[in-house]
């Protein structure tokens, strides 16, 4: 199924006063982990799925996570959204543990699939974490018009998910996880199923509302074109178990559209990507 992506966003409120951007600088840090490792136990013998993974996120920064598959990229997601729990090391998110940023619902959480009920319209699935919440009515609505307005959905509240393109269901997604008015966005692999010409589309548009909201995001992705468009900060990691190998500052220009793929200086940010996945591989 495919349809026109709309990439330009109508003008909306942003969901928070500006406390970042492309470039954070001295913003303080939202998540830090320290010596983090996480071991699953099973029948025959332990995965060591997290090594010693050290790592700070800045406020506002756009922290892409990178690897080959199994390396722990969406387990290191999950422990920041306190659902994986470590058996070693530490996590702040917040400045206090995942658990209590689960609690207070301080991030969203955009899964590899949209997860849309398709008994209900658009607009009443962004709704549901706000009616779980028990917020009243007219706020539970309010909300969800002002996150569809963000990802450029607002007229489309009325369709049920199953007629729209896979795309616009992400975005429906983002939207919903938009209302809860996070200051932390996880994106596991959101766009990794979409087909080149809409996951473009995606990308220019979640480059904008990084911009335009300050959001902090931290999203996995095995693309280094992705990875490298969309991000302020590239962390590549090991195959099992999962290490961090390099952090890659991704001083591109804020502004960027699909041409800044041909630049030299994202050309070599991608070179310096490639070469840190091939050292990963090197590890005995």
């Amino acid at each position: 199924m495919t349809a026109a992506v709309v990439v330009d966003t109508p003008s909306s409120p942003q969901l928070s006063e500006p406390t970042g951007g492309p470039h954070p600088g001295h913003a303080p840090v939202v998540v830090e982990v320290s010596g983090l490792n996480l071991v699953f136990p099973t029948k025959d013998a332990p995965v060591h799925a997290l090594k010693d993974v050290d790592l700070a996120i800045k406020r506002g920064e756009f922290v892409s996570l990178i690897g080959p598959s199994g390396c722990g990229k969406t387990t290191l997601l999950r422990v920041i959204a306190d659902l994986e729990h470590p058996t070693g090391g530490t996590i702040v998110v917040n400045g206090g543990t995942p658990e209590q940023a689960r609690l207070d619902r301080s991030y969203g959480y955009v899964f590899q699939a949209p997860a849309l009920y398709p008994w209900r319209t658009v607009l009443r699935n962004v709704q549901l974490p706000l009616e779980i919440m028990g917020l009243p009515a007219g706020e539970r609505k309010a909300r969800a018009s002002e996150s569809l307005s963000i990802v450029g959905l607002d007229q489309f509240e009325r369709k049920f998910p199953w007629q729209l393109s896979g795309g616009m269901q992400q975005r429906v997604s983002i939207a919903r996880a938009l209302s809860l008015r996070p200051e932390l966005l996880l994106m596991d692999e959101p766009f990794g199923a979409l087909d080149e010409i809409t996951r473009d589309g995606l990308n220019l548009h979640l480059l904008k509302l990084w911009r335009e909201t300050h959001l902090t995001v931290v999203f996995v992705t095995h693309s280094i074109p992705e990875a490298v468009f969309l991000s302020s900060k590239i962390v590549v990691m090991s195959p099992r178990p999962g290490r961090i190998v390099e952090v890659i500052d991704c001083d591109l220009p804020a502004e960027r559209d699909l041409d800044t793929r041909e630049t030299p200086a994202f050309l070599a940010i991608s070179h310096r990507v490639r070469e840190a996945l091939r050292k990963g591989h090197s590890y005995d």
